[in-house]
């Protein structure tokens, strides 16, 4: 008896060693990501500081094409890595980078006429300001090259970067109901932003591809940050007849819903099923890992800045790029198959 009793109690003790490992390394992820997005807000201040003391009459070397930069976004992680990719492809490129953040609910004329007094020659716009039609009018009417990353709307006189988001959230759908779930509940993001009507489209497709229609739609309202997230899977955690997956249209409102269903002792993918889309490091960060959409944030920045490169280069008569890039259902362990009713 008293080996046995030392064998459970060894046990008991890993596993909590494991618990506690587990712990430390979610937080040393987290405290990693704090770091990275500091380092990019540095960055990019270090880079307006070095733009300003160039040496032309706009403040840039001679020959130096200077592509502008205009962010709003409430994903710290999706932003630090649009910037970074923004960052290495113009440094590749020998192009310089002026960033001005832009709050569309607030002022949008003040940045964008900052950006074209600084005398860039083409700029790029991650989302929510690539679906902005004040901001795109605005570029478009002082003759800039545009670069509209990650919009699922066509715009005249715009290149275009995106991936298939309707398709990339189809796929995820029907990976749930593969899994037995029949009661998904799915977290629109923006509603300014097209690609989050393409995302909650796709959603609807794999359901009715599955013969559940609309009945079997579960639906609550996001705007892509964590505490909209939170208020969305706190009021679907609430329903009688809760869902058995929650489908969450970026990772910021995935981490919230998981952090939700924790907060009520509910087991992820035990009790329910948590996916996201985006994959930014925070995928990786929270526990369980997310099965997550993979959007390659840092190529579409690579990629916008090649395309306005090009632009610049040949001039304004050259027809705007479009580019699809590739997206990748990446399974991890917050999914799993539908609990038994």
């Amino acid at each position: 008896m008293a080996g046995r009793r030392v064998a459970v109690e060894q046990a008991d003790a890993r596993r909590a060693g494991a618990r506690q490992a587990t712990r430390r390394q979610v937080r040393g992820v987290a405290e990693r990501l704090d770091r990275l997005h500091h380092l990019g807000a540095g960055l990019f201040a270090h880079i307006g500081f070095a733009v300003d003391h160039a040496r032309d009459g706009h403040g840039r070397d001679a020959g130096a094409a200077r592509i502008g930069l205009l962010y709003s976004n409430p994903s710290s992680g999706y932003l630090s890595e649009f910037l970074l990719g923004s960052l290495d492809q113009c440094s590749r490129l020998a192009l310089q980078l002026s960033v001005e953040k832009c709050d569309p609910d607030v002022d949008v004329t003040g940045p964008v006429d900052r950006l074209i007094n600084q005398g860039v020659d083409g700029v790029i716009l991650p989302p929510p300001l690539s679906d902005s039609e004040p901001v795109l009018a605005r570029l478009l009417e002082a003759g800039l090259p545009v670069a509209a990353v990650a919009t699922g709307a066509e715009h005249p006189g715009c290149a275009l970067v995106s991936i298939d988001d309707f398709g990339a959230a189809r796929a995820m759908t029907a990976r749930l109901i593969d899994l037995g779930h029949r009661r998904i509940a799915f977290i629109s993001g923006d509603p300014n932003q097209t690609a989050s009507a393409q995302r909650r489209d796709g959603y609807r497709a794999a359901l009715a591809e599955a013969g559940l229609g609309e009945t079997a739609r579960i639906e609550a309202d996001g705007d892509f940050s964590f505490q909209s997230g939170l208020t969305a899977a706190e009021a679907l955690l609430d329903r009688a007849e809760r869902p058995t997956a929650i489908f969450a249209s970026n990772d910021d409102m995935a981490a919230a819903a998981m952090s939700a269903a924790h907060r009520r002792g509910l087991d992820v993918p035990g009790d329910i099923s948590v996916v996201g889309f985006d994959d930014t490091p925070l995928a990786m960060a929270v526990w369980p890992a997310m099965t997550t959409i993979r959007q390659p944030v840092a190529d579409m920045a690579r990629a916008a800045i090649t395309i306005l490169a090009g632009d610049i280069r040949t001039g304004a008569d050259r027809k705007p790029a479009r580019q699809r890039i590739d997206h990748q259902l990446i399974a991890r362990q917050s999914d799993g198959p539908a609990p038994r009713s």
